[in-house]
């Protein structure tokens, strides 16, 4: 049985985004040894996408997002935290997200679903809001 998803973010500033994660995002970790530090996160969602090299990623390659409840409020409280933003908020179909960058040229999404999450522990599945735009 599986029972969650293992992300890993690979940096050539490890230590500093180590502590990027820890101090800036602060998400609760586990330090298994020598500095090791493993994130524990709220909730995990996935989603599987097309590829398209021309607009977005090749095939065979990945991407990891952070979400929140209120991306005005969240961009508001990392910024006083020192997080940089790479740009504004945007409406992306999806949801209002923005872009910010963690040590090692990690560059991550931050966004704000249009779509309702179900309660965890309920096997339901989600339905849209509102009907994502035709590309």
């Amino acid at each position: 049985m599986i029972c969650g998803v293992h992300a890993m973010f690979y940096s050539s500033k490890v230590e500093e985004l180590r502590s990027f994660i820890r101090d800036k995002l602060k998400f609760p970790y586990s330090d298994v040894g020598e500095g090791w530090l493993i994130f524990d996160v709220p909730e995990v969602e996935i989603g599987c996408h097309p590829s398209d090299a021309r607009k977005g990623a090749p095939t065979g390659t990945h991407s990891i997002s952070f979400y929140c409840d209120n991306v005005e409020n969240t961009v508001a409280g990392l910024l006083k935290r020192g997080v940089i933003f790479d740009d504004e908020i945007t409406d992306t179909g999806y949801g209002r997200s923005i872009h910010f960058a963690m040590p090692g040229r990690v560059k991550a999404e931050l966004y704000q679903p249009r779509y309702e999450k179900r309660p965890a522990g309920k096997k339901a599945i989600a339905k849209p809001k509102t009907p994502r735009a035709k590309k």
